[in-house]
């Protein structure tokens, strides 16, 4: 793990257990970090807490106060924190279900959520969900026990809707109308190809290990290499091409 980033968790867990004390019972790595793409400069840093009951509004603001970007500075793009009961982690909920939700760091927007019900239905509701099936295979412990012993994966059903969610929501996004090369619209197509290897094969991989692994079996998706290579400062695919690649998966998903 990069230095720079083991010494920012290190001190985002002791001050987790600052502020919570003996209701925090796990710490876990998620997204780029748990399954093992984590890049400088480029990455999030996506967090877990689970805590043993709900917290109270006051621990919850004080969490946040203790925990954003301006307190503890994040050594990457920004920090994405969730926290859950551990009975809510177990639970295998396709719901929200989280305590807090932070975002905050130098290149990304703050955002503070301290219940569900507060939480926009256009930013999409689905991310949680897919966030602890993720957890449940590959979440790094950073503080208590294993991540499969904590978190739950979906089943099947719920999960097969939440991907298809997460697809329409994508597609929802607005795209050039033309036919240039779309800036960013190579995490839209590689997102795509993670959900539908998770579909297929019953296993979460990183983004750009997931698109290759469609190229490495063959699928004719041309704009899936464009997308990996574009990860590498080649031309992105167009708007069209990753819709019509969207499209697709969203179909195969959907059954």
């Amino acid at each position: 793990m990069d230095s720079a980033l083991k010494r920012y968790l290190d001190d985002l867990v002791d001050t987790a257990r600052t502020v919570l004390d003996d209701d925090l019972v796990g710490a876990y790595a998620a997204g780029s970090v748990g399954l093992g793409a984590y890049q400088p400069g480029r990455s999030d840093v996506d967090v877990a807490l689970v805590c043993a009951g709900p917290l109270t509004d006051t621990v919850k603001r004080t969490l946040v106060a203790r925990l954003r970007h301006e307190a503890l500075p994040c050594p990457a793009r920004g920090l994405e924190l969730v926290v859950y009961q551990r009975a809510v982690a177990a639970s295998g909920t396709p719901e929200p279900g989280f305590e807090v939700e932070l975002n905050t760091g130098r290149a990304m927007p703050f955002r503070r959520t301290l219940d569900p019900a507060d939480r926009p239905s256009a930013d999409g509701r689905f991310w949680y969900g897919l966030d602890r099936s993720i957890l449940h295979q590959s979440g790094l412990p950073l503080l208590g026990p294993s991540a499969a012993e904590v978190f739950a994966d979906l089943a099947p059903a719920d999960l097969r809707r939440l991907l298809v969610e997460a697809l329409t929501w994508w597609l929802a996004l607005p795209t050039p109308p033309d036919d240039q090369p779309a800036p960013g619209v190579q995490d839209a197509v590689l997102g795509a190809c993670r959900s539908l290897v998770r579909h297929r094969d019953g296993v979460w991989l990183s983004k750009v290990a997931a698109g290759q692994r469609l190229v490495d079996g063959g699928d004719p998706a041309e704009v899936v290499r464009r997308a990996i290579d574009a990860r590498h400062g080649s031309p992105p695919p167009t708007g069209a091409e990753a819709r019509a690649f969207q499209e697709r998966v969203r179909a195969e998903i959907a059954g």
